[in-house]
């Protein structure tokens, strides 16, 4: 009789699992969006926005990926996501030798960064 109550109960609690109210009025496969009206900042799209000498994360990491595609730019370069020197000069380096205009020398801005991802991967 106990199996029978074991297996009733079982029963119970996975009727009342599957129709209890969800934890959240969200949608779970929503990402969190900010409520309509609200004037929370977006969050940043990647592979845009302007890097500059002294930035870091991941944005840097991904230009600094990208410089060491191309020969002669940033050879041995480290991967470390920060915007120092040796960046800059590479970035230089590579609006000088393709012409790009538009952005300070040295800064990875729009210009610079369509010409570098036309040419890398």
């Amino acid at each position: 009789m106990s199996g029978v109550l074991l297996v009733s109960s079982l029963l119970t609690n996975e009727h009342t699992a599957s129709t209890a109210p969800p934890a959240s009025l969200g949608q779970p496969d929503q990402p969190d969006q900010p409520e309509p009206g609200s004037t929370a900042p977006l969050p940043e799209i990647p592979g845009t926005g302007v890097l500059r000498p002294g930035d870091s994360g991941h944005g840097v990491y991904e230009l600094q990926v990208r410089l060491l595609q191309i020969p002669q730019i940033y050879d041995r370069g480290a991967i470390n996501g920060r915007y120092d020197t040796k960046v800059r000069q590479a970035v230089a380096r590579f609006q000088q030798r393709y012409g790009i205009r538009g952005d300070e020398v040295g800064v990875y801005g729009d210009n610079t960064r369509q010409a570098l991802m036309l040419r890398t991967k």
